[in-house]
């Protein structure tokens, strides 16, 4: 049995557990180690289970906890050179922390393979995450400016595909951020709109992917009913049946034990 637990998710923190056989990672720790501790407690998951922490980039919400849960449990943390470097920087890791790079050739744990594929974003390398499981792979992609050939092609074929729908175009230009924030959330180094996430669905549904979750949706510049009738407006215009064609969630601000079991 394989699964997915969408521990947290958002702008206060961003954290993923997948795992296969008793074997799990995280990808990101953006909330305290504490906290994640906590949501892998609630959810009935040993925290033994966690083999590696996969980085997507070194901003605070996706890093937060790396360096504390990594360190006192020893578990190896796994990011582009770009990353590692932007962490080892602002001291998100530090000399302790194992720290290993994931490069074009990914990694083979024990039940997983992990590969990862490069985001537009404003950071120093980022990226998204493809676990393949065997029978089952699944594949996370958030803090996207825009949907990349890289970030399309590497998400076609996944059971279960994790994907940015942060902001509602609209309230964002009316909301209060300050000009240059909104200039930068809408640029293709920000954050993917409602509209842009929505429009990829069906073409990834006819390449067999059968489960989305929405995720990294702004608290200010969106709503998860929003963001949620948006996708499924395009999928059920496009011709797919929900619960037959395909599955949606929205992924929780904190883990409430929604768990994607395959």
């Amino acid at each position: 049995m394989a699964k997915v637990v969408p521990l947290f998710s958002g702008s206060q923190g961003n954290s993923y557990y997948i795992a296969k056989g008793g074997q799990g990672i995280l990808i990101d720790a953006g909330r305290s180690a504490k906290q994640i501790t906590s949501a892998l407690t609630d959810n009935n998951i040993e925290l033994s289970s966690v083999k590696a922490i996969f980085v997507t980039h070194e901003h605070i919400d996706h890093v937060k906890g790396v360096r504390v849960l990594a360190n006192r449990h020893n578990i190896p943390v796994y990011s582009t050179v770009g990353t590692q470097q932007a962490m080892l920087r602002l001291n998100y890791v530090d000399e302790k922390t194992d720290c290993r790079i994931i490069g074009a050739d990914g990694i083979d744990l024990d039940t997983m393979r992990v590969d990862c594929f490069p985001i537009s974003h404003d950071c120093a390398e980022g990226c998204g995450y493809k676990v393949d499981m065997g029978d089952v792979k699944f594949a996370l992609a958030t803090d996207l400016g825009y949907l990349t050939e890289d970030v399309a092609n590497s998400l076609l074929g996944c059971d279960t595909v994790v994907i940015e729908s942060n902001h509602d175009v609209r309230m964002l230009e009316l909301g209060p951020y300050p000009y240059y924030l909104k200039r930068r959330i809408l640029s293709k180094i920000g954050h993917l709109s409602n509209n842009v996430c929505a429009e990829l669905l069906p073409k990834l549904v006819r390449g067999g992917t059968k489960r989305f979750v929405l995720a990294h949706l702004s608290r200010e510049n969106n709503m998860p009913e929003l963001a949620y009738q948006e996708s499924l407006n395009a999928l059920v215009s496009s011709g797919m049946t929900l619960n037959s064609d395909f599955t949606l969630d929205v992924a929780p601000v904190e883990s409430n034990g929604l768990s994607i079991l395959f």
